[in-house]
């Protein structure tokens, strides 16, 4: 008999709906990851290409406003 393995269904942390924003962040990055990106300065490259602008630095992805937003955006 094999355990069972729990696992986190995505959407049951959430304490409010996604905004526009973070769904289109959230789909940026995760074709980032599908393309094989998978450390942060080809992330923040690839953000700044095909990625919603920052809106810490009001456009450009950098590594201390994609830390500090995803901080807050995991609260």
């Amino acid at each position: 008999m094999t355990a069972r393995v729990p696992y986190l269904e995505p959407h049951q942390a959430r304490k409010r709906p996604s905004t526009p924003f973070e769904d289109l962040l959230g789909d940026a990055i995760e074709r980032a990851f599908g393309n094989g990106i998978s450390e942060l300065p080809a992330l923040l490259e690839h953000l700044d290409r095909a990625g919603p602008p920052c809106p810490l630095t009001e456009g450009q992805w950098t590594a201390d406003a994609y830390k500090t937003l995803m901080a807050r955006l995991g609260e």
